[in-house]
């Protein structure tokens, strides 16, 4: 089994998708939200970071608003049903 991946690891390998969602200038903000995000989720469930899905789901609902990103952070830590829902209702049609 690996070692899990350090925070400054998941920092990293989220960084490309935050810059995609957040553009150059908002992606640290961003990626400190989520930084955030972590620290809570610790706390309510034992786990050191919400799963890619969760992460995924936050971003989209974002929209590339950080206002919206801190909204989505919380949501996914008090209600992930809600932030499922959210997440769902801005996912394309096909």
């Amino acid at each position: 089994m690996p070692a899990p991946l350090s925070r400054d690891d998941r920092r990293r390998l989220r960084e490309p998708r935050a810059v995609e969602v957040f553009g150059k200038a908002g992606a640290e903000a961003a990626l400190d939200v989520l930084v955030l995000m972590e620290y809570a989720w610790h706390d309510c469930y034992g786990e050191s970071t919400p799963s890619d899905d969760v992460v995924e789901a936050v971003l989209l609902c974002s929209q590339g608003r950080l206002d919206l990103l801190a909204k989505a952070a919380l949501l996914a830590v008090v209600d992930r049903r809600d932030l499922w829902m959210w997440a769902h209702d801005l996912k394309p049609r096909r």
